[in-house]
């Protein structure tokens, strides 16, 4: 059954892709969720129209992200945080505590969730910190870890 999707939906397509699915697939699942519609010639023009706003939309958000890439690249963040001997600190540095810091120091609004962190970090030193901020724009930025 060839369908018309009205939203993103995870490992099948993105909103306005007109796909082919198996027919109870369509009819037991996508269609009575809101997530898909048959695909008719109305359908099908309505999905142009979803593809082309949808670009569009990514495409702003691709120039911003850029935008902060460019803000973000080349600045060197320092993180103060308490330590004991042998730099070791209390507690530790999250993503969290990255973004305050992001937006302290250069004034750049940054969701703590585009700061990927393996683990939080628990040693003063320099770090490379990488930051997705949009699906194809990624910065690295160094970040240091400082006594208080």
């Amino acid at each position: 059954m060839n369908v018309v999707l009205r939203t993103d939906v995870e490992n099948l397509g993105k909103k306005g892709d007109l796909l082919t699915v198996a027919d109870g697939y369509a009819r037991n699942y996508l269609v009575p969720r809101g997530l898909a519609l048959q695909a008719t010639k109305g359908a099908i023009k309505q999905a142009e129209a979803m593809r082309r706003n949808r670009e569009a939309r990514e495409a702003r958000d691709r120039a911003g992200a850029q935008e902060l890439a460019a803000r973000l690249t080349g600045a060197a963040l320092r993180v103060p945080a308490r330590a004991g001997e042998g730099g070791k600190l209390f507690g530790s540095v999250t993503a969290a505590d990255i973004a305050e810091a992001i937006t302290a120091q250069t004034g750049v609004e940054l969701d703590r969730r585009k700061i990927t962190l393996a683990e939080p970090i628990k040693e003063l030193g320099t770090i490379e910190v990488p930051v997705k901020l949009h699906a194809d724009v990624a910065v690295t930025l160094s970040v240091e870890i400082v006594a208080e």
